[in-house]
């Protein structure tokens, strides 16, 4: 467990914060669509690895207020990217589940980040390589807590 107290811990969790936010910045610029916002990606994101959620579920999973998320799914449903459905056990609500145009272009945008990323990772020795590669699936988990 980091001790921030201690000084290497403390550069350590600065650094990785600082590679993290700047990486991710320069990940958002390769997108396919740049009519949608940062958080429309996010959203269409999340549904790619859920499949269907409630709008309540997406706002608890994006962090953002319920109505918040009310207006980027209507957005999203505006820009066909998105289908509500009545909720199977509850009709007061609907589900979330993203079309097939966006199952595309989220697809098409992964290809292109994915492109980017690897031509930076090209300029990486061997041992960095291996030591990213080994560090994914920390960062993974570290995204997902």
């Amino acid at each position: 467990m980091p001790d921030l107290s201690h000084g290497d811990d403390a550069a350590a969790v600065n650094s990785l914060r600082s590679a993290v936010m700047r990486l991710s910045r320069r990940l958002k610029h390769q997108r396919v669509d740049e009519s949608l916002s940062p958080t429309e990606m996010s959203v269409l994101g999340t549904l790619a690895r859920c499949g269907h959620a409630t709008p309540g579920e997406l706002a608890r999973k994006e962090h953002v207020q319920p109505p918040s998320m009310t207006r980027i799914v209507a957005l999203l449903e505006a820009k066909g990217l998105v289908r509500l459905e009545p909720h199977p056990e509850d009709r007061r609500q609907k589900v979330v589940t993203q079309t097939e145009t966006a199952e595309a272009m989220l697809e098409e945008s992964r290809r292109k980040r994915n492109a980017w990323l690897a031509g930076l990772a090209e300029h990486l020795d061997e041992d960095d390589w291996a030591r990213l590669r080994a560090a994914a699936p920390v960062l993974e988990k570290l995204a997902h807590l």
